[in-house]
């Protein structure tokens, strides 16, 4: 996992729970890395998930809606260190729909070696859309987040339902329309 995810990720626990939080979950978390982390490095996903663990557990927070704060937090750095990205987009849903086409090719041009989910479209129209979400790594609420941020970025209301399919949540459809 690239480390910028990392490092907005231990930005936001800071900004929202303080340093003492960042060094309590380093401290409890077993990290090949030491919980020392560059935005260019890539680290295990097993240290993301440890890290992420333990601030649900000591925040009583669900590591869904820790990954839903987290999205909106990351969107903000994302936008802000690559606007190109999204600047000749005029909709969301167009955005929406070029992740794999465009959006995650010049991601890979930037970080060669990240591993990103894929997005696969089913159904398209002016104001629905239906797409799966894969990935091992099963960070499919860290995805809703992202999109519901492409949507405030348009401000434009949107409305998006999930249906894991799988247990797991390694592939999961989305069904999202436009408010």
């Amino acid at each position: 996992m690239k480390g910028i995810i990392f490092t907005e990720f231990l930005e936001l626990v800071e900004e929202k729970f303080g340093l003492a939080m960042v060094d309590k979950i380093i401290t409890q978390s077993e990290l090949q890395s030491g919980g020392i982390y560059t935005s260019v490095g890539t680290y295990e996903f097993s240290e993301m998930l440890q890290l992420l663990t333990h601030l649900s557990e000591n925040t009583d927070i669900s590591k869904d809606d820790l990954l839903l704060v987290y999205s909106e937090h990351l969107f903000k750095a994302l936008v802000r260190s690559h606007p190109n990205l999204v600047d000749h987009y005029k909709d969301p849903m167009d955005l929406l729909a070029s992740i794999e086409n465009h959006i995650h090719v010049e991601v890979q041009k930037i970080y060669p070696d990240a591993q990103l989910p894929t997005f696969e479209l089913e159904d398209r129209n002016d104001d629905k859309m239906v797409m799966v979400y894969k990935s091992d790594k099963a960070l499919y609420m860290l995805g809703k987040g992202l999109m519901q941020e492409t949507f405030k970025l348009f401000k434009t209301p949107v409305e998006i339902n999930l249906e894991k399919l799988n247990e797991a949540g390694t592939e999961v459809r989305f069904f999202i329309n436009k408010a």
